[in-house]
């Protein structure tokens, strides 16, 4: 069955009214979203807004999209998940992701380099914090407790709580294969649903490498949704939609590493990938924007009347994508709300199909 999740706050806006928020964040949870996630990059952490939300909702999954590795120690991680689990109910999932050199060096000071290897070891520490054991371990990154020191093998002094779900935001293929080996679930970002076997295939060769099936995760991704009428709306909707796409392309990164350019250009958006990349470091945002091609818009988001998104809606139920993050379009939260409730309405009527 495809469910829906939403954002509250995000990597590149900081939630401005929190009242509002918590009323999107409830009316959405009436409407049948199934997760809500919370973002950090250099706005705000995504734990005190979760943490806020925790209160004001009752069902739904609350979830950390994405934590960074990088941003806190793994026993940190652990101590928060731990206290999240309790608070929430055990509607909590910690979400991982590596960020970029330019957030993790340029905001935090910490090395970037060989961020899938510091992400096994930061989630084996996590995995080991939260199962109540003493928390030894010895790798290349971490090493607890420190040798030579007076620090010793603690043990959390609360209640374990291993079934934490992890989930890991990964774009880059030896990633992906991390999340099939350890994650109990995947945040996809800038994926084309036609294109899907170039991320599965790969989560899927990390878990046969673990012993785990490819079903035992669950995936992922998102997609903005606009509701147009008539090919001039529809058009309009691409050309906005394409502000994001650009800023993916050209501003997540820099010439060297832009992780989100790169898996466009997998995707066979080789040559569009490096001209709007180009474009955007040169300063020539809008014709960066121009250069994004509506193909590609209308291919990562869900837009059109209610057949075309149905249609698209089907493609990731029968690629077995477990949930969509939905961006509902809405200048208002009246707006955003009646959308997400059309698009909910329509996932529905997809999932009593199959």
């Amino acid at each position: 069955m495809l469910k829906l999740a939403i954002s509250c706050g995000g990597a590149t806006y900081a939630i401005q009214d929190f009242d509002e928020t918590a009323v999107y964040a409830q009316e959405a949870e009436k409407i049948g979203i199934d997760t809500i996630w919370t973002a950090e990059a250099w706005i705000h952490d995504a734990i005190t807004p979760l943490a806020f939300l925790a209160g004001k909702t009752e069902r739904v999954r609350l979830g950390t999209g994405i934590m960074q590795v990088g941003a806190r120690t793994p026993a940190m991680a652990a101590m928060t998940a731990m206290t999240m689990t309790r608070l929430t109910g055990g509607r909590f999932i910690m979400g991982f992701g590596t960020s970029g050199p330019q957030v993790i060096e340029g905001w935090h000071g910490i090395p970037f380099a060989r961020p899938v290897a510091r992400t096994r070891e930061y989630i084996e520490v996590v995995r080991r914090a939260i199962s109540g054991e003493p928390l030894t371990y010895d790798g290349e990154f971490y090493t607890l407790p420190l040798p030579g020191g007076d620090g010793k093998a603690l043990r959390p002094t609360g209640a374990a709580t291993p079934d934490v779900p992890i989930w890991i935001a990964s774009i880059g293929p030896r990633n992906l294969e991390l999340t099939g080996e350890l994650a109990d679930g995947w945040l996809g970002t800038v994926f084309i649903p036609e294109e899907a076997e170039l991320f599965f295939s790969h989560i899927r060769t990390g878990a046969e490498r673990a012993g785990r099936s490819f079903d035992d995760i669950e995936t992922q991704a998102g997609a903005g949704v606009w509701f147009t009428e008539d090919d001039e709306q529809y058009n309009r909707a691409l050309d906005a939609l394409s502000v994001g796409v650009a800023f993916s392309l050209g501003g997540m990164g820099s010439r060297r590493y832009n992780f989100y350019n790169r898996a466009y250009a997998r995707q066979g958006y080789a040559d569009e990938a490096k001209l709007v990349q180009n474009l955007w470091l040169d300063g020539k945002r809008d014709e960066a924007r121009a250069a994004v091609p509506r193909e590609l818009a209308g291919k990562v988001n869900l837009v059109g009347d209610d057949a075309m998104v149905k249609e698209r809606l089907r493609l990731y139920r029968d690629i077995g994508m477990d949930m969509i993050y939905v961006s509902p379009h809405g200048d208002t939260i009246e707006e955003r709300l009646e959308t997400l409730g059309r698009v909910m309405d329509l996932t529905n009527a997809v999932n009593a199909e199959a």
